[in-house]
């Protein structure tokens, strides 16, 4: 999100005559583009901030814009008495702040008073800055802004704000913009993708998005995330499974194994259900591959029910799950009313028994892949080897002098391990 997010941004700076530079020290205009879902990358924000400082100290001129979800739908004032050289401050998806204090043009952003949000019409005639123009293969494209639905544990509603769909004109506008400027690929983005139009009076919907982008005909590739169990209904599904163009890859969290903590997550289904959309996943879709989310160590988390996650994992063999330890965030539920009582290392043991799980699982499915053909779309090149990803979302490495930026190529699989595979190109 924060990525398409700098993208637009750097676009429209373009637009008022600013040119990109990839040295802080050359910059007229820093923009720091943050996200704080974890205390992590929010302390590592925070760092980042002091080591411009000095900058600012030395050239006055210089003009430091924070954007993002330090900054949420209505943090600024709190922030401007803490960080005084930060001349600027954006909510999440919004360059409006920054394009009013360059122009000095207050206009250039309206603001809902019942949320604090936010809003900019923003121009898709072009929406990749210039040095991207041509280069990027695979981009993403924000659909719905913000989340209603609050998790226990989630900063998200409080930072980026209700939940809000794009129209779909505007959101197809900047997918041909983006094909455009030579992108293949599009990646959906909402903090609950499957929730799009829901909010909408058209009748709009994720699915009927999917099927008018499928028309767009330089598009090679569509995916969506992150798509919550609850609204991942069977038209999307079957929309995934019709049309060639949109990926078999589906992103859909579980968080936890356990009923009581998923109760304590406030995050509206069991365990017995979650298993039952994953068959009906591979029932409607074949040769898909799914991904996860797991939290472990939640407020209240016995051993017994962290193993009811493992025993889900194990048994479900999903393609990739995303593990992170539970961090309370300040102003969540889970950081009011629960104690943060898991202990760090037991957070970390359990961290990494999920860790090995997923490794043997991943090297399992990846395995089957060896001595197959499959379709790769090539993204650039790293360390003399190309990088590209199958339909399936697998990440795969080929060594040849041909140039294979943005094609899609047949490949015959080399070597297979949990996190990548090797290929040569088939002939």
């Amino acid at each position: 999100m924060n990525v398409a997010d700098s993208q637009r941004l750097g676009s429209a700076l373009e637009r008022l005559g600013y040119q990109h530079t990839p040295q802080t020290e050359d910059a007229d205009i820093i923009v720091l583009n943050t996200c704080v879902v974890r205390q992590s990358a929010e302390d590592k924000a925070y760092g980042r901030l002091q080591s411009l400082r000095p900058l600012k100290e030395k050239n006055p001129r210089l003009i430091i814009n924070l954007m993002g979800c330090m900054v949420g739908v209505r943090g600024a004032e709190k922030l401007r008495k803490k960080l005084p050289f930060v001349d600027v401050f954006s909510p999440p998806s919004d360059p409006g702040p920054l394009i009013a204090y360059l122009t000095q043009d207050e206009t250039r952003h309206l603001e809902d008073q019942e949320t604090g949000a936010r809003f900019t019409m923003m121009d898709t005639e072009s929406v990749l800055p210039e040095h991207e123009r041509g280069k990027l293969v695979s981009a993403h494209i924000p659909i719905v802004y913000g989340c209603s639905h609050a998790c226990t544990y989630c900063i998200i509603p409080y930072r980026r704000g209700v939940e809000r769909s794009r129209p779909a004109d505007e959101i197809l506008g900047e997918a041909r913009s983006l094909v455009a400027h030579g992108v293949k690929e599009i990646t959906l983005l909402g903090q609950i993708v499957d929730r799009y139009g829901k909010d909408l009076s058209d009748g709009t919907n994720l699915a009927s998005l999917l099927r008018s982008l499928n028309e767009i005909e330089a598009l090679k590739r569509i995916r969506f995330l992150t798509s919550h169990p609850n609204y991942l209904s069977d038209d999307i599904l079957e929309c995934v499974a019709e049309f060639p163009k949109i990926m078999p890859h589906i992103e859909v969290p579980i968080q936890a194994g356990d009923d009581e903590v998923l109760v304590n997550m406030k995050r509206g289904y069991s365990n017995a259900d979650y298993r039952q959309l994953i068959n009906r996943i591979r029932q409607i879709i074949p040769n898909v591959s799914i991904a996860t989310d797991i939290i472990v160590g939640f407020p209240g988390e016995s051993e017994a029910q962290f193993m009811q996650t493992y025993q889900l994992l194990d048994e479900m063999k999903l393609d990739v799950a995303h593990l992170a330890r539970y961090s309370p965030r300040q102003g969540t539920v889970s950081e009011r009313r629960m104690q943060d009582d898991v202990p760090a290392d037991v957070k970390m043991q359990r961290f990494r028994i999920l860790e090995d799980l997923q490794e043997q699982i991943a090297a399992g499915i990846n395995a089957h892949y060896l001595g197959t053909r499959v379709n790769v779309l090539f993204e650039e090149k790293v360390k003399n080897r190309w990088r590209g990803r199958t339909p399936t979302n697998k990440l795969v490495f080929v060594e040849t002098d041909e140039d294979l930026r943005g094609r899609e190529v047949l490949v015959s699989i080399t070597w297979s391990g949990p996190w990548s595979m090797q290929a040569k190109l088939f002939s």
